[in-house]
């Protein structure tokens, strides 16, 4: 079975955890960005946890994700209406969650 016929046809489906950029209010900032580029790379590589094997070429990967990311947001046409789906970093349980970490991180 190709991986056409397998139903991958639609720009419809993807990722669960990436959430659209394009059209937020404010723009994707570049933490944004970096976070669904990682997210992206992560996902297809099947790489989780980083070891001294999978780091430079895994960070690698993302900022050249996040570069491509960041150009294609730039040079795409506005957006009519706005994503349905909060970006995580925008969500305050996410929020919460990154700032006890970063306080038991202290």
């Amino acid at each position: 079975m190709s991986f056409l016929s397998a139903g991958f046809r639609t720009l419809g489906r993807m990722c669960r955890n990436i959430t659209a950029l394009r059209g937020l209010e404010p723009v994707a900032t570049p933490e944004e960005i970096e976070a669904a580029a990682r997210q992206y790379v992560r996902k297809v590589s099947g790489v989780q946890t980083l070891s001294d094997n999978t780091r430079d070429p895994f960070e690698a990967a993302v900022a050249a994700v996040t570069a491509a990311t960041t150009r294609l947001l730039a040079e795409l046409p506005p957006r009519k209406q706005p994503p349905t789906t909060l970006p995580p970093l925008r969500r305050p349980e996410v929020q919460a969650r990154l700032a006890a970490k970063a306080k038991t991180a202290k």
